[in-house]
């Protein structure tokens, strides 16, 4: 079952279940896939594609959470938060800051790169070896971090 029917169905249940807040972030899903689907010109969407693009939808839920815990928003901020759990669902286990570490440390040591001046080189083999893995973020501060001691 490829991640289009698993979010279809999951939209029936929740329906079925009156979960509003969960049919909320199951439409929003369900919404960019059918956008990505279209400007394509196909109609299947790989999970690969899928998961890019939930992933897109949860950095966005951060980022509003952020801003409504900053403006003492906790009624926004908690919708906003339970859709991030409910995306999360649908995304692979991300990755720990440990193990980030580890990763990182392993490419900058293939690369060579000494100093916080390598950060170019360092970031496009570590992004495409952990992306979907981890969080950009974190992956941009371990590499600050490590370049500079």
């Amino acid at each position: 079952m490829n991640i289009t029917e698993q979010i279809n169905n999951d939209i029936k249940n929740a329906m079925l279940a009156k979960e509003k807040g969960k049919l909320d972030a199951l439409r929003a899903i369900k919404s960019e896939l059918l956008l990505e689907a279209t400007k394509g010109g196909g109609s299947e969407i790989t999970n690969e594609v899928g998961q890019k693009l939930i992933m897109k939808l949860v950095k966005q839920r951060k980022d509003a959470l952020e801003i409504y815990i900053t403006q003492g928003r906790k009624d926004l901020a908690d919708v906003e938060q339970y859709q991030i759990d409910v995306l999360n669902t649908y995304l692979p286990a991300q990755m720990s800051e440990e193990d980030v570490k580890v990763a990182v440390q392993t490419i900058i040591k293939e690369i060579g790169a000494t100093s916080a001046a390598d950060m170019g080189k360092v970031m496009g083999p570590v992004m495409a070896k952990l992306s979907g893995k981890a969080d950009g973020k974190l992956i941009s501060q371990v590499v600050k971090q490590i370049l500079a001691q």
